[in-house]
């Protein structure tokens, strides 16, 4: 699984818009929209915000492991 997918899958088990997400983790509602469209990647600040915010692993955020 891609991170976008990953991103978006986790959000919605949330109940979160990407608006809340994105002011949850610090960062601009587009920034966040670019990550779960696949059109850039987060860097290694975003990724651990967004792993923090989502209470799971950095291998679970990037798809390298179903262990959260």
């Amino acid at each position: 699984m891609s991170i976008k997918e990953r991103l978006r899958e986790l959000r919605k088990e949330r109940k979160e818009t990407q608006e809340q997400t994105a002011k949850a983790t610090g960062m601009t509602l587009r920034h966040y929209q670019r990550f779960e469209a696949g059109d850039s990647l987060p860097g290694f600040d975003n990724l651990c915000a967004l792993a923090d915010h989502f209470e799971v692993s950095l291998d679970y955020l990037a798809g390298r492991t179903d262990e959260r």
